[in-house]
């Protein structure tokens, strides 16, 4: 029986050619193929999805983590200190409705999508469920992934933004290990401060992984339970809010410029 030695050759990497993953029986190119269509389908849907919501003026946020980071938590304790009212919220998991229960009860309309096999929500799940969850008067939409650091980080779902959680207590290396999720979100929210004395965790060296992946990510450090970090946390979102707001007046503003040139499709000026 060989033995492993150290150094290149007991390096495996599967994930090396330009697919970024392997298959047995298919090409890389056939990889990119699969994943290209697969994602133009969904980002069609996510497109369509995001007009929706920004027509409405809603402010969505794709809530991603692995399991127990402590999305749910969070989202109760954010929904605590907002008040219910214009808020709603869409649960992401394989099996059982006990977090969308846990948001109801704080009297925000919550819709469990339970994905089967899926170990992610994709954008045509969102425009399913975004007609039975959305109330008359919504303005910000949650919606909580599957607890997965890998397969959401490549779907967009027509949010606005990804918001990232990593806990404490899973250790201050994940971004580099999950780096495409890391990459793609917005924000990262350092959850579990609370637990900071009692874990062995460099909270510097995490931060400065997550900006090695991804310069421009912001960073905050909350506890739901003790409430640290979390007026940050509402600020960023009042933040987002504003940068919405500004962004449809400023569309509603081109359109109007256009009219009054009169070169808007088939409109004819006398």
């Amino acid at each position: 029986m060989g033995s492993v030695t150290a150094g290149a050759e007991a390096h495996l990497d599967c994930g090396s050619g330009p697919a970024g993953v392997e298959v047995a029986g298919l090409s890389q190119r056939r990889l990119i193929e699969i994943e290209t269509d697969v994602l133009s389908r969904n980002n069609r849907i996510a497109d369509s999805v995001r007009q929706q919501l920004e027509a409405k003026g809603v402010l969505s946020l794709n809530l991603v983590s692995s399991p127990g980071s402590g999305k749910t938590t969070l989202l109760v304790e954010t929904i605590r200190r907002l008040g219910p009212d214009g808020l709603a919220v869409i649960e992401g998991d394989q099996q059982t409705a006990s977090d969308a229960q846990r948001i109801r009860e704080t009297g925000v309309p919550a819709l469990q999508v339970n994905t089967g096999k899926g170990c992610h929500l994709d954008a045509s799940m969102i425009e399913r469920a975004l007609p039975r969850v959305m109330p008359a008067e919504l303005g910000l939409l949650f919606i909580e992934n599957v607890g997965n650091l890998v397969c959401p980080s490549g779907f967009d779902l027509g949010e606005d933004a990804k918001v990232v959680i990593l806990s404490l207590t899973e250790g201050e290396d994940k971004p580099l290990k999950y780096p495409h999720m890391f990459a793609a979100a917005s924000l990262m929210l350092l959850s579990k401060m609370d637990l900071a004395p009692h874990v062995d965790v460099d909270i510097e060296a995490c931060e400065a992984y997550a900006r090695q992946i991804n310069p421009d990510i912001e960073i905050i450090r909350l506890s739901a339970r003790s409430g640290e970090g979390m007026d940050r946390w509402l600020q960023w979102i009042a933040q987002r809010r504003e940068m919405l707001r500004q962004r449809a007046l400023e569309a509603a503003r081109q359109r109007l410029e256009t009219l009054e040139q009169g070169e808007a499709p088939g409109l004819k000026v006398l």
